[in-house]
């Protein structure tokens, strides 16, 4: 093909990317700011020189990097970006003239290209150039027609790319003619010399039926039976990888699967059990899980090929299992009615996840009980996807549906010889217990009876798997089961903390939080000294015996002690002289890295037992803890241990709340690295989809417009922890605040928008009229903080979209009226907030489903009626109220 650039840039260009693949650090980083110059001065000559040189290089490895480097360059900010230019890409620097020709180039290497992998390269350059141009107005009608031709050629590669390009951008065919467009797909989909043209007309298909519209799927459901034909003859090694293309489809389609429940159903049920699955129930399915298919002896000794062999063929019929089931959960999940329909659905993937929990491997149990939790190696082979998927299956399809199949195998499993049929059925009871909580509550009972002798097991992994199930119990039948079961569950519960083994103790002593968090303060008393007995010898650093304990284990006792303090409040008073000293002598010598964990949740703990104790218990200890706390604040900071703030913030804010106003001493030590953490900015990170360095610890991704934008999280939850702490500081203190007023409510009022995290924004909503009542008790407030805090309430009101937030605002707003009078309302707020309103009141009579909406009229006719008890706009929420009213009457109905 004739060379579209000149021949000196063709030259530079060689030379630049063989610099940027160079390892040396250097030499590729000026080779990156070589091309940012380049393209800042002459855009079009180097982003067709690149596609060119994909064409024109010796190299697959050159013409690669090319086709990767021009997609990730074309839709980026030029280098230089000028901040009026209202085009925002390289691409759109382009003159017509260079676009055609850079359509022309990449044609050329999608017909051309003799590699499979750079013309794999060249179909994800293609689609995304299409995509992009035809939101930008252009289409793209010769990549069409090439693709529809290179449908018909002989070179099954070529085939390939055609359906990767269908599939990649499927708004080329969505115009055309459905019969049409089926008829391609079609002729695909039954290939039948490759299964790589199968599999990208399979996605291609997907692809189009995602974005058909109502009108067009109509036309389009025949296109299922050649979609759903690809799978029965497909060996396990293609198959996984077809059902996980199809099971995108499952989300956004899932009522096209409807006509094919059955058959889906017959086909694969067998793909999801294990291999050896003749019997009734997972007990009788393997009665002997770990013996070979026949006995013989000597055992045959098999070659390595032969091993590696079945081993692969192994993963891959656990791979397709996996697809399988992912693809009937998805299904399960989209379209619960639609699947409850049918017979053996339910019960087919309930038996699949129990079969799935019990295999574990049998040995290792000796590694298992000297590890760390947070470092179990072993933890990292359990089957999560099978209990993840049954938690995921009781959510969808709830305790009606649920319940039954899956008690008719656990109390089987509960008794098994296996300790790992035990292990799975107390395991299987904890995932479906949020999601069929409402019907287990019916029976719990009978499932406490189940669970309870299982503490007294002779295994200790089942013995922990108890201990996780209680405490899931405790969690999602919060309150229920702590009331009407206590006394069996403290009875299996306090001596499982004095086990033997270190990792099934602190587990009960983990549970025993989650015990906890839902008990009522008289029901735990009765069981406080037993339990506050043996976490205080699970603290001490050597045991009866003379074994030390594990370090976790005593982090463990920490965080339970402070949540047994928290529920029993002033009774746990006469424990108070027996836990601080262990906890201060902790604060004083915990100082290595090993003990970082250790130390701040003696922070933690010695905060809570002060709060529940009350002021003249603690007050003795207060100086010595908080000297404490000021030599840690004071030591210099390691920049690794990133728990250490957000703990110091949380436990200066426990000893206020203990101390009550005299804790105002203290508020020059604390303030100046509380203020510093409610203003810290998001860090944020960009990257493309396809960096592979976007993963990374401490970090949260999402994924806006072709990009993956990475939040670091300890920042953000260390400034939610400063602003709820300045809510503690502002309630306790009131006046007393007062020094802190101004610089509090700078930071704050921002804070309304700072969109990474909910939480912030809340608290803000909440320190607010707090701030201003500080103001005015401590006469530090003045009209402008009055005017400026309610124009930032009200300006967040009239564009926020998430409903329960914007319950919040009409609170803050309501609480602050209140703190500084209706006088305070000038015209221009006043109209302000009427206009917020009206906007509000129509987004929710559209949105009228919204569940949330109700809250927020309920909170908005409350400040209405502060205003004028006979406002205008009340009949107006009564009427959105009204028009919502029996939409949700008709759900909860349907979900009951």
């Amino acid at each position: 093909m004739e060379a579209v650039v000149p021949q000196e840039i063709t030259s530079e260009l060689t030379q630049i990317l063989a610099n940027l693949v160079l390892g040396d650090n250097t030499i590729r980083s000026n080779a990156e700011k070589v091309v940012n110059d380049r393209l800042a001065q002459t855009p079009d000559l180097y982003l067709l020189a690149l596609a060119q040189f994909a064409i024109a290089a010796d190299t697959e490895v050159m013409r690669s990097f090319s086709l990767v480097l021009l997609r990730r360059l074309l839709f980026r900010p030029p280098p230089q970006q000028h901040p009026k230019d209202p085009r925002m890409t390289l691409y759109d620097h382009m003159s017509t003239q260079a676009l055609t020709t850079l359509e022309r180039l990449l044609l050329h290497s999608l017909s051309h290209e003799p590699s499979d992998s750079v013309r794999r390269k060249t179909v994800d350059t293609v689609c995304d150039l299409a995509n992009n141009a035809m939101s930008r107005g252009r289409p793209w009608h010769a990549l069409q027609a090439q693709a529809f031709s290179m449908t018909q050629v002989a070179e099954i590669g070529f085939r390939e790319c055609a359906f990767r390009v269908f599939s990649g951008s499927p708004n080329l065919v969505i115009d055309l003619q459905t019969e049409a467009v089926l008829s391609v797909f079609q002729k695909g989909l039954q290939d039948s010399h490759s299964v790589d043209v199968r599999l990208a007309a399979l996605r291609a298909s997907v692809s189009y039926l995602t974005a058909s519209d109502v009108n067009q799927l109509s036309q389009s459901l025949s296109l299922l039976y050649p979609m759903l034909d690809t799978l029965p003859s497909l060996p396990n090694v293609h198959l996984k990888t077809f059902l996980s293309s199809l099971t995108s489809l499952c989300s956004s389609r899932s009522h096209l699967f409807a006509p094919h429940l059955t058959a889906l159903l017959s086909f694969l049920r067998a793909l999801i059990m294990p291999s050896a699955d003749p019997g009734p129930t997972p007990t009788v399915a393997k009665p002997f899980p770990t013996t070979s298919r026949s006995f013989s002896f000597p055992p045959e000794q098999m070659q390595g090929d032969e091993a590696d062999s079945e081993a692969a063929e192994d993963e891959d019929k656990e791979q397709v299992r996996r697809a399988a089931l992912e693809l009937m959960v998805s299904l399960s999940e989209a379209r619960p009615a639609m699947v409850r329909q049918i017979d053996g659905w339910t019960p087919a993937i309930v038996r699949a996840c129990l079969e799935g929990m019990a295999e574990l491997p049998e040995d290792g149990l000796d590694t298992w009980l000297e590890t760390d939790p947070s470092d179990d190696a072993i933890d990292e082979t359990y089957p999560h996807v099978y209990d993840q998927a049954l938690d995921r299956l009781a959510s969808a399809l709830g305790g009606k549906e649920i319940l039954p199949p899956a008690f008719q195998h656990i109390p089987s499993m509960l008794v098994n010889y296996d300790w790992r049929q035990r292990y799975a059925g107390l395991m299987a009871i904890a995932a479906i217990a949020e999601g069929t909580s409402k019907i287990m509550q019916i029976e719990l009972g009978k499932v406490v009876d189940l669970v309870t002798p299982t503490f007294k097991d002779g295994h200790p992994r089942v013995r922990y798997a108890a201990c996780q199930c209680l405490g899931q119990l405790c969690t999602d039948l919060e309150e229920i089961i702590q009331e009407k079961y206590h006394q069996q569950l403290f009875a299996a519960l306090i001596p499982t903390l004095e086990a033997p083994e270190h990792r099934v103790h602190a587990h009960a002593a983990a549970a025993l939080i989650n015990f906890c968090e839902g008990v009522e303060h008289d029901t735990l008393v009765p069981y406080l000294d037993p339990i506050v007995e043996r976490l205080l010898r699970m603290l001490n650093a050597n045991s009866e015996q003379g074994k030390q304990e594990k370090r976790y284990c005593q982090e463990q006792a920490i965080t339970s002690l402070a949540m047994v303090a928290d529920a029993s409040e002033t009774t746990f008073a006469k424990h108070y002289a027996s836990i601080m000293p262990l906890l201060l002598n902790v604060l004083r010598n915990a100082n290595s890295a090993d003990h970082r964990k250790l130390r701040v949740k003696a922070m933690e703990c010695a905060g809570l037992i002060a709060v529940a104790v009350g002021r003249d218990i603690f007050r003795p200890d207060s100086r010595t803890l908080i000297d404490a706390l000021i030599n840690i604040q004071n030591s210099p900071v390691d920049p690794s241990d990133t728990m250490l703030a957000t703990y110091l913030i949380a436990t200066w804010a426990k000893i206020c709340q203990a101390l009550g106003p005299e804790f105002e001493p203290y508020l020059p030590v604390v303030m100046s690295p509380l203020l510093n953490a409610a203003s810290a900015k998001a860090d944020v990170s960009i990257y493309d989809e396809d960096d592979s360095n976007c993963e990374r610890e401490g970090w949260e991704t999402i994924s806006m417009d072709g990009q993956i934008v990475g939040i670091r999280t300890s920042t953000i939850d260390e400034k939610c922890q400063a602003f709820d702490t300045l809510v503690i500081y502002c309630s306790v203190l009131g006046g007393r605040f007062g020094p802190y007023l101004s610089q509090s409510l700078e930071l704050t009022l921002p804070a309304l928008q700072f969109y990474f995290h909910e939480g912030v924004r809340e608290a803000a909503c909440r320190l607010i009229p707090l701030l201003l009542s500080c103001g005015k008790n401590s006469g530090t407030l003045t009209p402008q903080m009055v005017q400026a805090s309610l124009h930032q309430l009200i300006r967040c009101l009239r564009t926020e979209t998430d409903p329960s937030f914007v319950a919040s605002l009409y609170r803050s707003i309501i609480d602050s009226l209140l703190v500084v009078g209706m006088g305070v309302l000038i015209p221009e707020l006043g109209d302000g907030l009427m206009d917020a309103s009206k906007a509000q009141l129509t987004t929710f009579a559209d949105k009228r489903k919204m569940r949330n909406g109700q809250f927020a009229l309920e909170d908005m006719e409350k400040l209405l009626r502060l205003l004028d008890p006979q406002h205008s706009l009340l009949i107006a929420v009564a009427s959105v109220r009204d028009l919502g009213l029996s939409q949700w009457e008709t759900e909860d109905d349907c979900e009951g």
